[in-house]
């Protein structure tokens, strides 16, 4: 029962977070200088020319009155048509989600080992010249900036080894072989950026739970140091890595904006920047509720592992 208790009140509150955030996204961009539709007519436009396309684009009507229409398009998954093409929002943001989403895939992928295997071999040799090196690397790549390490990897493998593409151009024609060359710089740059993060928690945490009884206790039953540190102390230091990993998925689709520009992946990132400078209001709010839904998720899920995962709350 507390298990249960908890995990709907974990829901709850993710569910009360998505409306908040649709009411700030909503409101504050209204408060935003300059409309779609200075934009669409330009700086010539007459005021009667503007206010029959606001008219038209249904930008006349009052705040809470759209805003309330767009969330009712949202949970019916309509979440309506671009104010600049005229365009299905659903039509426009299928093609680049699907970009993102196998970017993040790929990205998730390589996260996975290069976060495990640097802190294992931290953990092994701790305050040893490994560790120390390991730990002056994701110190100096951690205070690098996305654009700043994309930019050397474009240099190290564009310019003084040409083996990937300097633009990660791909469409609908594209195959799977181009595909994997378009993404393979945009992944390793998210994985990197998202694995030092991780590095340094699950290191600390291996080093933590070896130094443990139980630890001691399976080594005294004659187990191998292998098994030790692969099935009893991994498992265990991964648990309070769960937020982290948690807030890495979440950078995935909402932090790969920077990372898409650099490379010109057409991807959900890049939309968001094209639709910003444009002023597409609805191609603007519905990227970001789907940021918003993809990082509350992945916390609340994080959250659930976690309460799943606690053998005192397993054991009421």
């Amino acid at each position: 029962m507390i298990i249960l208790r908890l995990l709907a009140g974990r829901i709850g509150v993710s569910l009360i977070t998505l409306l908040l955030v649709s009411l700030f996204v909503f409101f504050i961009l209204e408060i935003l200088p300059g409309d779609v539709a200075s934009r669409i007519l330009g700086r010539e436009a007459t005021p009667e020319s503007l206010e029959t396309l606001r008219t038209q684009l249904g930008l006349d009507r009052p705040a809470v009155e759209r805003y309330l229409a767009w969330l009712g398009g949202l949970l019916s998954g309509n979440p309506g048509h671009s104010l600049v093409s005229g365009r299905s929002i659903g039509e426009i943001l299928g093609p680049r989600i699907f970009n993102t989403g196998l970017l993040s895939i790929y990205a998730f992928l390589l996260y996975l080992p290069l976060t495990i295997v640097p802190a294992l071999i931290q953990a092994i040799g701790r305050d040893g010249p490994v560790d120390q090196g390991l730990s002056v690397l994701t110190l100096g790549i951690l205070s690098m900036p996305d654009f700043l390490l994309a930019t050397i990897l474009l240099l190290a493998f564009v310019v003084a080894v040409p083996v990937l593409p300097a633009v990660s151009l791909v469409d609908q024609s594209s195959g799977a072989w181009d595909y994997f060359r378009a993404m393979t710089l945009p992944a390793v740059t998210l994985a990197v950026v998202m694995s030092v993060y991780a590095v340094r928690m699950l290191r600390d945490n291996l080093i933590e739970v070896l130094d443990s009884d139980y630890i001691r206790m399976a080594e005294l039953k004659g187990l191998s140091a292998r098994q030790v540190l692969l099935r009893h102390a991994l498992p265990n230091a991964l648990v309070p890595t769960l937020n982290v990993t948690a807030i890495n998925l979440a950078y995935l689709i909402g932090g790969v904006v920077v990372v898409e520009k650099v490379f010109s992946y057409p991807g959900f990132g890049s939309l968001l920047v094209d639709s910003l400078q444009l002023r597409d209001l609805p191609v603007i709010e519905a990227t970001v509720m789907i940021a918003a839904v993809v990082y509350i998720t992945a916390n609340l899920i994080a959250d659930i592992a976690a309460i799943l995962l606690n053998p005192r709350l397993r054991s009421v």
